[in-house]
């Protein structure tokens, strides 16, 4: 740790500490701009209202730095991993049910940070290993799908709200430039591959649009929009077979958090797994997962993205993500910026799509190459093809009236149990 520490110039060791001042300010807005396509995705791809998402990821953000004492320069936002379960529960227990769900997720978090620190960090591991906590990554990927699809072809259940050649198209384009951006890209523009296919598919559909005449791009809803409107806040209700179904997710997310950490740690060489702490920094999350989930947003999960620009512009300073947090607060009241979201077409978001759920897939694909050789042996073998099938097959339980497990929720149940009672397999 000494010898890498001393790579990092002085001037910049010092920019660690927590130093709240007006300069950091414009640093702090670039690390919104470079969060806020993936942020946005999530409640437009789940019905959420973004504005929300915005709102829950600042106060989120602030919560987690009260919590670990301003140390950790990451940023929360909206996680990925959750979106086919708020799919599924707004369809099956309706909107304030799903975020009362999502908000027992967050307390999940904070009694695993209570156990982290009884246990120590090693428990969860243990509990949780590659074998349990890789396919079932893969079959959050794999279950979403069928959403990129329809999105990419225009079809919207049993509506097709565009033509699917012209769909087809955008989607391309927003599709190839988020890829090409991603492999491409210098600089800043490597960190923001879903804001460049969002830019490039909204411009295809405009050009598109003035060539056959078609109108692919509403402008009604910005016209619209007010500039000032409060966000679309959503009071929860406790529903348990929501929450016993949402639980499950949460599984993946808190090993991710491990990595997250250790990730910005090797970014500004500084232990945050000993101070302040894996079990703080847990505490943190599941707080602001929480706080998301009272108000009607989407869990909070640490951003790579935003790792990703810390590392390139050696903005270590904590305070940072402190303008980031208020600049989101900020345009959560923004009702034009609203506007503009909900008119970006369909098809340009399931392009993107396309490629993000394939990558949640990869990430438990990578989880599953830690195994090494013992990926072959039988028991593993076992619980991963069960949790896959489990999960992508459609099998549903029931448990008396109004109370099912199915998919992600299941196959996670599934696969934890499989691990503690399968015996150990014999050298």
């Amino acid at each position: 740790m000494t010898a890498a520490r001393e790579q990092i110039p002085a001037s910049e060791m010092q920019a660690a500490g927590y130093k709240f001042t007006l300069k950091q300010a414009l640093t702090g807005a670039q690390m919104l701009f470079v969060a806020f396509g993936a942020l946005v995705l999530v409640p437009l791809l789940t019905g959420l209202d973004p504005s929300v998402a915005l709102f829950t990821a600042g106060l989120g953000t602030l919560i987690f730095q009260i919590v670990t004492r301003g140390q950790v320069p990451v940023f929360l936002a909206s996680s990925f991993a959750f979106i086919a379960p708020i799919i599924y529960g707004v369809q099956t227990w309706g909107m304030a049910a799903t975020t009362g769900g999502l908000a027992a997720a967050g307390l999940l978090y904070v009694a695993l940070s209570f156990a982290i620190r009884a246990f120590g960090s090693g428990f969860l591991h243990r509990l949780l290993p590659p074998v349990v906590v890789g396919p079932v990554i893969m079959v959050i990927g794999l279950s979403l799908a069928p959403v990129a699809v329809n999105m990419a072809t225009g079809l919207a259940g049993d509506a097709q709200v565009m033509p699917r050649n012209t769909a087809l198209l955008l989607a391309a384009v927003s599709l190839g430039t988020t890829m090409l951006t991603a492999i491409l890209g210098r600089g800043i523009m490597r960190i923001v591959p879903i804001l460049a296919g969002v830019a490039a598919g909204c411009a295809a559909a405009l050009i598109l649009g003035a060539v056959t005449g078609q109108s692919l791009i509403s402008t009604t809803a910005i016209a619209d929009a007010p500039w000032f409107k409060v966000p679309g806040f959503v009071a929860p209700e406790f529903n348990l077979a929501a929450i016993l179904f949402i639980l499950p997710v949460a599984i993946a997310p808190a090993i991710e958090h491990f990595g997250d950490i250790l990730a910005i740690s090797n970014v500004t060489k500084r232990d945050y797994m000993e101070k302040p702490g894996i079990q703080n920094t847990m505490l943190g999350d599941g707080l602001a997962t929480a706080a998301a989930g009272l108000l009607g947003g989407p869990p909070n999960t640490t951003y790579s993205e935003v790792t990703g620009a810390v590392t390139l512009t050696r903005a270590f300073n904590p305070a940072i993500m402190t303008w980031a947090a208020i600049f989101a607060i900020a345009l959560s009241f923004a009702g034009k910026l609203s506007g503009a979201l909900s008119a970006i077409p369909m098809p340009v978001m399931g392009g993107i799509m396309i490629l993000l759920f394939g990558m949640v897939t990869v990430v438990g694909l990578s989880v599953l190459a830690k195994l090494g050789e013992a990926l072959t042996e039988a028991r593993n073998m076992v619980i991963i093809s069960t949790v896959l099938i489990i999960g992508l097959g459609g099998l549903t339980l029931e448990f008396g009236e109004g109370f099912t497990l199915a998919g992600i929720g299941l196959s996670g149940v599934a696969g934890l149990l499989l691990n503690l009672i399968l015996p150990k397999q014999r050298d």
